[in-house]
C-alpha cells in the first residue's frame, strides 16, 4: 500500500501539505474515540469499521500525524495499534476499495466479511460485480464465503479446513521448523505449511506401521505424497519405483 508516511523522499525534505490543526485535531480525536470504543463494546465495533478506516485514510493522507509531533505515518500507527499494524491497513483497504458499496450495507456484512470482499476488488478491478459479492456476504457464513472468495482467485475449488493449535517448547521449533524446510526443498515451497505437515506425518506412517495395524491410513497418504510431488520429484520417484520391481 503506497501512502505518505514520512516527510522525507530519496533523502530529501518533501513539503507536506497545509495542515489544518481544527480537522486534523478533530479525525485525531474520533480515531482514539472510536479505538475506546471499541474496547469498551467487543461486540458492537463491526460496525464502526467503516469510520475508523476513513478517518486513517484521511490521517494518511492528509499528515494529521505531524500535529502529535511523529515522524511518519507508520510511527502513528504504531502508537494507535501497538499489537498490530496490519488491522489498520485492512481498515484502510476497504475504505479504498470498496467506494461502491453503501456504508450501510458494509457495516450489515463486518469487517471480517469486507477483507475477504477487498481481495476480489483488487483482482477484478473495474468489473468488481459488488451486487453480487454484497448478496454472498449476506448469505453465506465466513467460512463459506472465504472459500467462495478462494476460489474466484484460484478458479479451483478448495477443501473444507480447520485451524489446529499446538504449543511448543522454544527448544522444539528448531527441529519442526527445519522439518517444515526439507518438505519444502521436496514438494516445492509454493505449497502450504499444512502440506509439509501432512506429507511429514505420511513419512513417519510409512515408516512406523505396527504390526496387525490396517495398511489404509498409509497407503493413503502415500497416495497424497505422490499427489502433490513436484513433475520432476515424481517423474524421478516412478523410475526409481521401476527400478526395484
Amino acid at each position: 500500500m503506497i501512502g505518505l508516511t514520512s516527510l522525507w523522499t530519496n533523502g530529501l525534505p518533501m513539503a507536506g501539505p497545509k495542515l489544518n490543526r481544527r480537522r486534523a485535531l478533530f479525525v485525531l480525536d474520533k480515531i482514539d474515540e472510536i479505538l475506546a470504543w471499541e474496547k469498551a463494546k467487543e461486540r458492537e465495533k463491526d460496525v464502526r469499521f467503516v469510520d475508523l478506516g476513513r478517518y486513517l485514510c484521511e490521517t494518511r493522507a492528509r499528515q494529521y500525524w505531524r500535529i502529535e509531533n511523529l515522524k511518519s505515518f507508520d510511527e502513528f500507527l504504531e502508537k494507535r495499534f501497538p499489537e498490530s499494524r496490519r488491522q489498520a491497513y485492512y481498515l484502510m483497504a476497504i475504505h479504498e476499495n470498496l467506494t461502491r458499496i453503501p456504508k450501510p450495507r458494509l457495516r450489515e456484512v463486518g469487517v471480517s466479511k469486507a477483507v475477504e470482499m477487498v481481495k476480489v476488488a483488487r483482482r477484478d478491478g473495474n468489473i468488481f460485480d459488488c451486487a453480487d459479492w454484497l448478496h454472498k456476504a449476506n448469505e453465506l457464513p465466513l467460512r463459506d464465503f472465504k472459500r467462495e472468495v478462494e476460489r474466484h482467485l484460484t478458479g479451483q475449488e478448495t477443501e473444507p479446513w480447520e485451524l489446529i493449535y499446538f504449543k511448543l517448547f522454544k527448544s522444539q521449533l528448531g527441529v519442526v521448523e527445519q522439518a517444515l524446510e526439507k518438505a519444502a526443498l521436496m514438494l516445492g515451497s509454493d505449497k502450504s505449511r499444512g502440506y509439509m505437515l501432512e506429507m511429514i506425518c505420511a513419512d513417519f506412517l510409512a515408516g512406523a506401521h505396527p504390526e496387525g495395524e490396517t495398511p489404509d491410513a498409509m497407503i493413503l497418504s502415500l497416495k497424497r505424497l505422490f499427489e502433490f510431488l513436484p513433475d520432476k520429484r515424481r517423474q524421478e520417484f516412478l523410475e526409481t519405483a521401476r527400478g526395484t520391481t
